[in-house]
């Protein structure tokens, strides 16, 4: 079985989502929050980034929408907590010259662990971070994992939704020039 997910990636995005790791199911099926307990694709659309939900085999049409996906480590695990901190700090530098080469406005860590590696941080909370990583904005957001019973469908759409609102939004006037609201 190949373990790796190929980035859904491309140049000046709006957004790119940041899981921690691949699943043991998206890995085998070469697509992004392929586990049905994943609420990845519900949220999002509840959210209001897409206009309906997408299905895990048509996750690259998520870069119709501005956005895009990445993972912090390539290694798939069943459960997260499965990683070590050295695969974390192995990971760091490619992601970075990933993040350098593609330049998203934002960076939105799925969970914390990532971000949490990454930063150099301690602690962080949930939303907008003080800290930008190359040059990106970022948001950590709770992790859609149907492991994480923590969250809510509607709470993970509430924290989904203050990422959206933080997005300029351009609009075009009546004599055809771009606004930004």
């Amino acid at each position: 079985m190949n373990n790796q997910l190929p980035d859904i990636i491309s140049k000046n995005l709006k957004v790119v989502f940041c899981g921690i790791n691949p699943g043991l199911t998206s890995a085998m099926k070469g697509h992004h929050f392929t586990n049905r307990s994943n609420r990845f694709w519900r949220v999002l659309h509840q959210a209001g980034f897409t206009p309906y939900e997408i299905e895990s085999r048509f996750d690259t049409t998520i870069l119709t929408y501005g956005y895009g996906l990445t993972t912090a480590v390539a290694r798939a695990t069943v459960r997260a907590d499965e990683l070590s901190k050295d695969e974390f700090a192995s990971s760091i530098e490619s992601f970075k010259q990933k993040i350098e080469k593609y330049k998203p406005a934002r960076l939105a860590f799925l969970g914390k662990p990532a971000w949490l590696a990454f930063s150099g941080l301690k602690t962080v909370e949930w939303g907008l971070q003080e800290k930008k990583f190359c040059g990106a904005i970022v948001w950590v957001l709770p992790n859609p994992s149907g492991l994480n019973r923590n969250f809510t469908l509607q709470s993970l759409v509430d924290h989904y939704q203050e990422l959206l609102k933080s997005i300029p939004v351009l609009k075009q006037n009546n004599h055809g020039t771009l606004n930004i609201s």
